[in-house]
């Protein structure tokens, strides 16, 4: 395999940190979604709107070797555009595709935390649309996809974390649930895992989640108490009498250890990236 590397939505949180992670070792592109003068003229960045535009100008353009997918926008769209690019994938000779997927394709469950050889069972819209895109790659030959399923994503400029300290600046109220078991992650180690993946030429189904799990609410409890967030109201909300699951965790395609993380590590990496934006 070559080192060509396009992220698709490399503009986005988790994107921009796979990009920062792989742009100093590999030949990286990506795209982004909202006109930016900047990224327009850098040359390695090309602008998508999966509402009204085709992959394949950028795919032959960049001619990659690795696609990332960290895609947003309507289902139907992205259907659309990860189908140009199944296309793309199974018709070069070294090219493969890297599915950022999420814990979401097995919330028509609950009881158990899930493993990445469970069968996929999805209420919400959003892990439908994931279960269907997870079935379209897994047609591809084994070599040519590696999909990631990840868990809830933290991190210092993570959409929950700029949640949270918003509704602590406005005094407003923050949703949790307290019957709602999870595993978590943040984008800096998704990154890396990434760049693992890649070096290895790893395929298959990763689970990229931290190795035990916590109580949605107790997780917010100590990450408001850590960030010294206060003058806001945790707002319960219950979706079952009994604790659900809504976990994944690593069985079979474990990771090396220091590839690995932690909720404590979690927490700790949202605390101490903060307290050096803070020191700038």
């Amino acid at each position: 395999m070559g080192n060509r590397i396009l992220i698709l939505g490399a503009s986005g949180f988790i994107g921009n940190a796979i990009y920062k992670e792989l742009t100093s070792y590999f030949d990286v592109y990506g795209t982004y979604h909202t006109a930016n003068k900047a990224l327009d003229d850098n040359n390695v960045m090309f602008q998508l709107n999966v509402e009204k535009d085709n992959i394949n100008d950028t795919l032959n353009k960049v001619n990659p070797n690795y696609i990332i997918s960290s895609l947003r926008g309507p289902f139907k769209d992205q259907l659309r555009v990860h189908q140009e690019t199944l296309n793309y994938t199974l018709s070069a000779v070294n090219c493969k595709i890297i599915y950022l997927s999420t814990v979401n394709v097995f919330d028509g469950k609950g009881k158990f935390p899930s493993y990445e050889n469970d069968s996929l069972l999805a209420d919400s819209q959003y892990g439908k649309y994931k279960v269907r895109q997870e079935k379209a790659i897994n047609k591809l030959p084994n070599s040519k996809f590696a999909i990631l399923r990840l868990p809830l994503v933290l991190g210092v400029n993570s959409p929950r974390i700029i949640q949270l300290k918003e509704a602590s600046k406005n005094k407003t109220d923050f949703e949790v649930y307290p019957n709602l078991i999870i595993s978590v992650t943040t984008a800096n180690k998704i990154a890396q895992q990434v760049h693992y993946i890649i070096n290895k030429n790893l395929n298959g189904i990763f689970h990229l989640s931290s190795n035990d799990m916590i109580h949605h609410l107790e997780l917010f409890e100590e990450l408001s108490k850590k960030l010294e967030l206060n003058h806001f109201v945790f707002k319960n909300i219950y979706t079952s009498n009994k604790d659900r699951y809504l976990a994944i965790l690593a069985k079979h395609n474990k990771l090396p250890k220091n590839y690995q993380i932690n909720i404590p590590q979690v927490i700790e990496d949202c605390v101490l990236k903060e307290e050096i934006e803070s020191l700038r």
